[in-house]
């Protein structure tokens, strides 16, 4: 799962982040003071900078400054922020939460049948889940904008699976989201697994279910698919 954006700053931050997107920040740079921004976020020129410049450090903005201003830019990271609070404010209002990814089924490197097949798992996937998962993973090569839409899945509540050691390691917590597959058919009861709070492989999903999916849905390498991703 990728790790949550928001984490190094605070609502304040997100605020400043929020009304330079309505500025013209999120679809290109925009020129802007910070007495023009501190006028908007009703507070001092000094706070206003002092948020620019965690939103920078962060790497939720990119800025240039120049005599009479600056231009300022939403970044990529910037955008998955501003979409996961929107996804959260939306759970306000709506009884259920979906998030559709799309993509291409890719051959994996057979990782993720050892590491699902393994006993700490495999009885918190039983429990949690209700089933034992096909020893495999079914891997999806994310589209561009669902790179960016993943960022969405923080807004959902996912069944959390405890990391675990044996007498050789220490295994790390992973999180799973119910998922529906849409191919030329549908398959519902799958779920999307992730390592806990990680950035790693953002713009790939990893899929498990109680059966093989390629069999189940007739699929190959490069077919492309969607992830519809729900709350549990």
């Amino acid at each position: 799962m990728s790790r949550t954006v928001t984490r190094d700053v605070g609502q304040d931050e997100l605020a400043a982040l929020r009304q330079l997107g309505l500025d013209g920040a999120l679809s290109g740079e925009t020129k802007i003071s910070c007495s023009a921004l501190a006028d908007r976020l009703e507070t001092s020129s000094q706070t206003a900078s002092r948020r620019l410049q965690a939103l920078e450090a962060a790497d939720l903005i990119a800025r240039e400054t120049v005599t009479d201003g600056q231009w300022i830019a939403v970044t990529g990271e910037g955008e998955r922020a501003l979409r996961a609070e929107y996804d959260a404010y939306r759970r306000l209002f709506e009884e259920r939460s979906s998030v559709d990814l799309e993509g291409f089924v890719t051959g994996g490197m057979g990782e993720g049948k050892h590491y699902i097949s393994l006993p700490g798992y495999m009885a918190q996937f039983e429990e949690k889940l209700g089933y034992e998962p096909f020893p495999g993973t079914l891997n999806v090569d994310l589209t561009e904008e669902s790179v960016r839409r993943r960022a969405a899945l923080e807004a959902l509540e996912p069944v959390h699976i405890d990391g675990w050691e044996d007498e050789d390691r220490t295994y790390g917590p992973c999180v799973c989201y119910p998922a529906t597959i849409l191919a030329d058919g549908e398959y519902d009861g799958a779920h999307v697994i992730a390592p806990e709070r990680t950035h790693h492989d953002e713009d790939q999903l990893e899929v498990i279910a109680p059966a093989k999916l390629r069999d189940e849905l007739g699929l190959d390498d490069d077919d492309r698919i969607t992830v519809r991703v729900e709350e549990k």
